[in-house]
């Protein structure tokens, strides 16, 4: 086994004292050993009744770690493929309107509608909402007839401004007696993890993991230059059409169940990077482990900053995030000295 792999088992390695971390810490913490007796119970591989203290670990407090981890690692992946396919460090979702997307489309309902079809009226507005934001980029980008990076990036930066004035127009005009609800969603939570949509998020990982691993080689000749990569027979073009629909599919499941997480995406492609260099089939498993190693980290600081009071996810990504960004500008202008 190289130095990847030992750096990537270690990474897997601390996710799991991670994981094993958010399952006993919180508002209470619950010993160890109650903690693996509630997962064997709910796994149903030893037999016993159910107590409350063992239906808050295995139906509150190990959905949410796994929650964290899933999403954490396809927003990571999501990173790469933005950064690449645009050729810009700074890309993540919010750059093209993802976010904006299903942020609009579940404030609607919150505001709005209300929870008309129960507990997924939330996740399906968010998805609705990301597929119909990535559907209007992708519209103007076939409407100039050109796949040219600052082409794409500037029809996200433009459906990202109109949802984000979309939503606080009806945080404006919406029940204020909802205002705190939409708050605490737009900056990003796991309180919505239940057993009951971790399929959907496990398949956005998926979709996002497999494409992008299965058209690794093409990414990494955009990596040369879009002339570069034609030459070796890529379509440019078509991949990067492909590539950032396939990334707008993973986010809107990510943030239809998580709200809107910033940074997560940008940061992670950078260290990633520093662990597995530039190459697709080793960086896109690194930036999943990383990815999942950090939202479940930020995930227990939200929880344990401010105890008994939950700290919304984002904040604590946010935080982080922007002291990454101001090291990089250092490092670039050190760079250039």
């Amino acid at each position: 086994m190289g130095r990847l792999g030992l750096t990537l088992l270690m990474g897997v390695a601390i996710l799991a004292a991670l994981l094993l971390v958010s399952t006993i810490y919180g508002t209470t913490s619950i010993p160890l050993s109650d903690t693996v007796l509630a997962i064997l119970l709910g796994a149903g591989l030893v037999e016993g009744d159910m107590s409350p203290l063992n239906r808050i670990v295995f139906d509150l407090r190990l959905p949410r770690a796994l929650f964290a981890a899933v999403i954490g690692a396809g927003l990571g992946v999501v990173g790469v493929v933005l950064q690449t396919t645009t050729r810009n460090d700074l890309a993540d979702p919010f750059l093209f309107g993802l976010s904006s997307g299903a942020a609009a489309g579940a404030v609607f309902v919150i505001t709005v509608t209300g929870d008309i079809l129960g507990f997924w009226t939330l996740p399906i507005a968010a998805f609705c909402g990301g597929l119909v934001a990535s559907g209007i980029v992708l519209a103007l980008v076939h409407g100039l007839r050109t796949s040219a990076p600052e082409k794409l990036i500037l029809a996200g930066l433009a459906v990202s401004f109109l949802f984000s004035a979309l939503t606080n127009y009806l945080i404006f005009a919406g029940d204020n007696r909802a205002a705190h609800s939409v708050i605490f969603w737009m900056l990003g939570g796991l309180g919505l993890a239940r057993w009951e949509t971790f399929p959907l998020v496990c398949a956005g990982l998926v979709l996002i993991l497999v494409y992008s691993l299965y058209r690794s080689r093409w990414l990494d000749a955009l990596l040369t230059g879009d002339m570069t990569a034609s030459t070796l027979g890529v379509p440019v073009q078509s991949l990067r059409f492909k590539m950032f629909f396939v990334a707008a599919l993973a986010t809107a499941v990510f943030v239809s169940v998580a709200g809107v997480i910033g940074f997560v995406g940008l940061m992670v492609p950078h260290i990633a990077r520093g662990i597995a260099g530039p190459l697709h089939t080793h960086l896109i498993p690194a930036a999943a482990v990383v990815g999942a190693v950090l939202l479940t980290g930020s995930d227990i600081l939200s929880r344990l900053l401010l105890a008994p009071q939950e700290l919304p996810v984002g904040i604590v990504t946010t935080s982080l995030g922007s002291v990454f960004v101001f090291i990089l500008l250092l490092r670039t202008a050190n760079a250039k000295r």
